[in-house]
């Protein structure tokens, strides 16, 4: 006998148990018993006076922000549309059928009152847990950033002097400030001065790939090894050079981890004078690739390199193919590299000129004032263990950005400024560190998780290494 679904309304249902209604294995009930939201309220308590209107339970807001990111829903308002619809929401958060759902300027104002710190905080505590949990060894990092798309349009660039690009930041800061608006220090490294967005004056114009320049920023991750936890990020305007923010990374890493990094692993971009040089000093092990290798000019085809140029110790100097002596002219004072130079009459009568110059005021080498570190980092990323660990953090950093872009809205900005951008990148890497966790609570879900993990990064692996 076929039944039929009656379609009357009950008026009242007095027997709805949320505790019953969503299922013991539900993804959001593994969250709720692995973190521990309620530490915020104790963080944020100085943002609150003592009289006046009750606010939001500030645990509730942080769960908010979380679900915005965990499920990727498209907008805060949208979120408090589908709150009221979902059962597993209402049950995470608290809240019963009948409770009323706030507005959704709760989590601006929030974010406003609270600054960023709380969310560094709720990172951290995750790199933390899974620290005790095993899931970090902490020897060896892998560092890569990504430029994300500022929300902002290309149209409301302004093109000007530096000085004027200059005035209109700090008369966007003043303003911001009237609005009790928390403002972007003037810290970072900025190189496209003379262009600001009037949308997002903190984003940067920058070109990625063939494409055409955009208002960006830049997101800067390290990875653990072990299970491709996230140990550290840092967000800059886009101009921002990754490159400057490595050793950052790196002390971020050991003050989460209370680890010491042994091992560093890094594209060419991250393969300078300066990074090798201050790694080697720190006792690091340099698996970057060297920014120097892949440099090709046109005007030193033909040329004797610098590695034809024999160094000697005992005097400072060195001595050229044609047997002549190159004596320390000067030192760089922003490369820290000297400058050796043969006197001009005897490049220009020499007779292997033609294979060694074509400079009018003769040949130059530069060597580092701690060429001996370089040489020894540069050692390193040279050997076998280096290329296949960058091979392997090509696959790392890929599979890492790949799941935030395509399950946590990572490429694109929700909110304009420096400081919610940073907002958002801490959000999305604590719930990236979070699914990491759960998935190896279990030993079961820890093994398929692995399997599922490195098949991944297996189909994102090119067919050569960095």
């Amino acid at each position: 006998m076929m039944g039929e679904q009656k379609k009357e309304r009950e008026l009242f249902s007095y027997a709805v148990n949320l505790e019953k209604r969503v299922r013991s294995d539900h993804p959001l009930r593994r969250v709720a018993a692995a973190i521990d939201f309620s530490f915020v309220r104790e963080e944020v308590a100085q943002c609150y006076g003592s009289r006046g209107n009750v606010s939001v339970d500030p645990e509730v807001i942080l769960k908010m922000m979380f679900l915005l990111f965990f499920d990727d829903v498209a907008s805060e308002r949208e979120l408090m549309k589908v709150i009221a619809e979902r059962l597993d929401y209402l049950w995470f958060l608290g809240y019963g059928l009948d409770d009323e759902i706030p507005d959704h300027s709760v989590l601006s104002k929030a974010r406003v009152r609270w600054g960023k710190a709380v969310f560094e905080s709720l990172f951290v505590r995750t790199v933390s847990q899974c620290v005790e949990a095993g899931l970090v060894d902490g020897g060896k990092l892998h560092v890569d950033s990504s430029l994300i798309e500022a929300d902002a349009a290309k149209g409301s660039v302004i093109k000007g002097a530096p000085e004027l690009i200059a005035a209109l930041k700090r008369a966007y800061a003043a303003t911001e400030s009237k609005l009790a608006e928390t403002t972007t220090p003037e810290s970072y490294q900025a190189v496209n001065d003379p262009m600001m967005s009037q949308s997002d004056p903190d984003a940067a114009m920058v070109r990625r790939g063939g494409g055409e320049s955009r208002p960006r920023y830049a997101h800067h991750r390290a990875i653990d090894d072990g299970k491709g936890v996230i140990t550290a990020v840092e967000t800059t305007p886009g101009s921002v050079a990754e490159n400057k923010k490595l050793m950052g990374l790196i002390e971020q890493h050991e003050a989460n981890t209370g680890t010491q990094a042994q091992t560093i692993v890094a594209d060419h971009k991250y393969g300078t004078q300066e990074n090798y040089v201050a790694c080697a000093e720190r006792g690091l092990t340099s698996h970057m690739g060297d920014a120097a290798k892949n440099q090709h000019h046109i005007r030193s085809e033909g040329i004797f390199p610098e590695s034809a140029f024999r160094y000697d110790p005992a005097s400072d100097t060195y001595g050229c193919p044609a047997g002549e002596t190159l004596r320390p002219r000067r030192l760089h004072p922003l490369r820290r590299t000297m400058e050796y130079k043969a006197k001009g009459w005897v490049c220009a009568a020499c007779r292997l000129r033609a294979q060694c110059t074509r400079a009018r005021l003769g040949r130059t080498v530069k060597r580092h004032e701690k060429q001996a570190a370089l040489d020894v980092a540069r050692e390193q990323a040279r050997s076998r263990s280096a290329r296949r660990d960058r091979k392997r953090r090509q696959q790392l950093m890929e599979a890492s950005f790949a799941d935030a872009t395509n399950n946590h809205h990572f490429k694109r900005a929700r909110w304009r400024r420096l400081w919610r951008q940073q907002i958002q990148d801490y959000l999305i890497a604590a719930i990236q560190n979070v699914r990491i966790l759960l998935a190896h609570q279990n030993p079961k879900n820890g093994a398929a998780a692995t399997m599922i993990f490195d098949n991944f990064v297996a189909r994102l692996s090119p067919p050569w290494a960095c």
